[in-house]
């Protein structure tokens, strides 16, 4: 059994002159991350790896999470094949997790993310929403063999306000 806890990063800052991968968030972005990743802590996730997007809008999205859910950094990697928004990276990276990982935490992009609970979930989600988090269940022994899972939870910032 394989759990994938996907993380869009949080709202992002248009008021900087800066490239897209190193956007900044906004102030929303850091309350509705701060937001979730509390609420996530009441329920113990037993995370064995995290990856996310080397963006800055995305990294410092997990830092929140990371921080909030007292991770281990040790267990924390950036992967710029996750600066991806058609979503056939994010799968590629998926298959290549070592299958010592039972429990992943990525961060990533949008359309990717959405197009992947989509089509790897069973519930349809319209807009995985920035800081929303969509936790899906495999049953599979090896990342490579990735296939549709259930979708177990879904925890989006307008659920806690």
């Amino acid at each position: 059994m394989k759990k994938l806890i996907l993380i869009r990063h949080a709202k992002s800052s248009w008021k900087h002159n800066v490239i897209d991968h190193e956007r900044p968030l906004n102030d929303r972005g850091f309350k509705d991350a701060n937001l979730v990743s509390n609420d996530l802590k009441e329920r113990p996730l037993n995370i064995d790896l995290v990856l996310s997007s080397d963006a800055m809008r995305a990294k410092t999205t997990a830092n929140i999470f990371v921080s909030n859910l007292k991770i281990d950094t040790g267990i924390v990697h950036l992967n710029h094949e996750l600066y991806d928004f058609s979503g056939t990276n994010l799968i590629e990276v998926l298959k290549a997790c070592d299958d010592s990982v039972n429990t992943l935490m990525l961060f990533g992009h949008n359309h990717a993310i959405t197009a992947f609970v989509n089509t790897y979930g069973d519930s349809y989600i319209d807009n995985v929403p920035t800081s929303g988090v969509v936790v899906i269940d495999f049953d599979i022994a090896n990342w490579k063999n990735l296939n549709k899972g259930k979708t177990v939870r879904t925890l989006f910032p307008r659920d806690l306000k």
